[in-house]
């Protein structure tokens, strides 16, 4: 009996499941799987976008010499 496999991530291009990471299974091995779709393709993109933009953003404290302060709330 062959022990079960951990779940395997692929991504799907050009008509082929492509695994994401190395998969122990022998050449021309038949296997069988139910595709389970992640994500739609080009979310992350999107949000990494968002994120960007919101990291890019310039925050003013009105703080000027912030490394005086940096050990304040030290015990």
């Amino acid at each position: 009996m062959v022990s079960p496999m951990k779940t395997v991530h692929a991504v799907f291009e050009k008509g082929i499941f492509r695994p994401r990471e190395v998969v122990e299974l022998p050449e021309r091995c038949e296997v069988e799987f139910e595709p389970r779709p992640v994500r739609p393709p080009g979310e992350n993109d999107e949000s990494l976008s968002l994120i960007y933009a919101i990291l890019s953003e310039r925050y003013e404290s009105g703080e000027r010499d912030v490394a005086a302060r940096h050990d304040e709330h030290q015990p």
